[in-house]
């Protein structure tokens, strides 16, 4: 009857009303035990702030017993970097980089790690910047961070080399595309008593050992900044779209076993790992770091994840290629010959990389090209204009002028110059003006006026009647061309002082307005 049908009603509301006052009690229970997780981490943190302000008095044994002691004799301390290298508990800076510029930008696909020592005869960094930076589009450039990682504790030389990166890079830096940093003067242990091994003098040894700690500290810095790192030298050039290439081949691989996705050949350059891998390789190569070099070691990670015992060395080999893929082609050659290892010449090529384009070709507006710059062989200007071939000339003193003379007057949009090129990247112009010449002259000199009674001239005038619009940075040229100009007569390239090296054209594009 219907009393009945209530009845049953009421009781099932009721027993779904106790169900709900459970599971609000257990997620209360769970809260609680969140909020209690905080409350002992900010305790924690506040503890080890009080201990900081006494460590420097204690010494290393007494730090390391007490980096042992924990709040319950039941719970096991686990090992960490303090127990690989003893010696940063000296200083409580050891691990904080002693150079650290950057704006901290996180939360991007790929974090590229640039390792840089002192060379000896000649330092290849700018130009791998360049290069690296000059292949990404605008969008692939908020994607990312170039962490320039200076591997010298000297530190006058560190600062030096920063600063330089700051006056050449000052808009990469701002924007969160370029970090520079480098290691505390603690950071390093004795090097003096490293034993040899594998048939390597000591200064080897030494320098392998400072190597693997060199990686270990940009991948502990670099692991928190995004999804995925790659390592990479500061002595070589990219291939056009490389960033893309990386990320769209590791977001389309068939499954996350992945441990090394490789995109050159050579060495330890263009691997990249996922960041929540590199935690584990930087234990691994901390527990082994004065044994074997890099690559070595990554090879034994691999085995002791997949390789059995009881098979063969093809079964191993069949095994780590599921962990370790390999793009072709390579996306990244080496291009320096001077180790970082005192005294060693290194000549290796990706082979795989293949021949690369010198030049890129655009059609360009109709003109008479000229130039002052004694031109080197067969490498006109005329052709670099055409897009036939690069321009390759003497080197530049001031006063020299590369001039684009249009056969009609012409409107321009914008304009591209890119000096030098994959096989000679230092080859580039510097303190080198873009200037154009307005076909009439007569609004030039109303805009002139104009700018004289503001007293803010936006642009400065040659004595010849050509007015400066912009310059060479880092080897380019490009802006858009102001349209109350109107249509051009010519443009121009000046060079302002003398240049400590030849110059190639590459790459000239005139765009004209539509």
């Amino acid at each position: 009857n219907v009393v009945d049908i209530y009845q049953r009603e009421f009781l099932a509301l009721r027993d779904r009303l106790h169900s709900a006052e459970q599971e609000n009690l257990k997620r209360s229970k769970e809260l609680n035990l969140v909020l209690d997780e905080i409350k002992r981490a900010i305790a924690e943190k506040q503890a080890l702030r009080d201990i900081n302000r006494t460590w420097s008095s204690l010494s290393d044994e007494t730090k390391l017993k007490l980096w042992n002691v924990t709040s319950s004799k039941n719970v096991l301390q686990l090992p960490s970097i303090f127990h690989h290298l003893p010696h940063l508990l000296a200083k409580e800076t050891s691990l904080q980089p002693a150079v650290h510029v950057g704006q901290g930008r996180t939360g991007v696909s790929i974090v590229m790690g640039v390792p840089s020592v002192k060379r000896e005869v000649h330092s290849y960094l700018t130009d791998t910047l360049s290069s690296l930076m000059s292949e990404l589009s605008q969008a692939e450039k908020e994607d990312c961070v170039i962490v320039v990682f200076i591997a010298e504790t000297d530190q006058q030389y560190a600062n030096s080399v920063a600063d330089n990166l700051k006056r050449l890079f000052p808009g990469e830096i701002q924007s969160g595309l370029l970090e520079i940093i480098s290691p505390s003067v603690h950071f390093y242990p004795d090097f003096s008593n490293l034993k040899e091994s594998f048939g390597d003098p000591k200064e080897r040894v030494r320098w392998r050992t400072k190597q693997n700690l060199d990686y270990c500290f940009l991948m502990m810095y670099a692991q928190s900044k995004g999804t995925y790192y790659v390592q990479l030298e500061d002595d070589i050039v990219a291939r056009p779209n490389y960033f893309t290439t990386m990320k769209n081949f590791a977001l389309q691989q068939p499954s996350e076993e992945w441990m090394i996705l490789e995109f050159s050949q050579l060495g330890f350059i263009g691997k990249m790992f996922k960041a929540l891998d590199l935690s584990l390789i930087v234990e691994f190569m901390l527990m082994f770091y004065k044994d074997k070099p890099i690559d070595w070691l990554l090879d034994h990670i691999m085995w002791v994840k997949v390789c059995n015992p009881e098979k063969d060395a093809k079964h191993c080999d069949r095994q780590k290629a599921n962990l370790r893929i390999r793009f072709k082609p390579s996306l990244f050659q080496h291009v320096g010959t001077h180790s970082s290892l005192a005294g060693k010449i290194q000549k290796l090529k990706d082979k795989d990389f293949g021949k690369q384009t010198l030049h890129k070709g655009h059609a360009n507006p109709l003109a008479e090209v000229t130039t002052s710059l004694k031109t080197y062989q067969h490498f006109t200007l005329e052709k670099a204009y055409l897009g036939e071939d690069f321009f390759w000339a003497f080197t530049p003193v001031a006063g020299d002028f590369i001039r684009i003379r249009f056969f009609t007057p012409v409107r321009i949009e914008r304009y591209f110059f890119r000096s030098g090129n994959i096989e000679h990247p230092g080859d580039k112009l510097f303190n080198t003006t873009v200037e154009v010449l307005p076909f009439d002259n007569i609004q030039s000199e109303k805009e002139a006026l104009k700018e004289e009674r503001e007293r803010t001239p936006k642009y400065q005038r040659t004595e010849d009647g050509f007015i400066r619009i912009g310059k060479f940075q880092n080897g380019i040229a490009e802006g858009e061309v102001d349209p109350s100009f109107g249509p051009l007569e010519a443009m121009r390239l000046s060079v302002t002082t003398d240049s400590p090296v030849w110059v190639i054209l590459s790459e000239i594009f005139i765009k004209k307005a539509e």
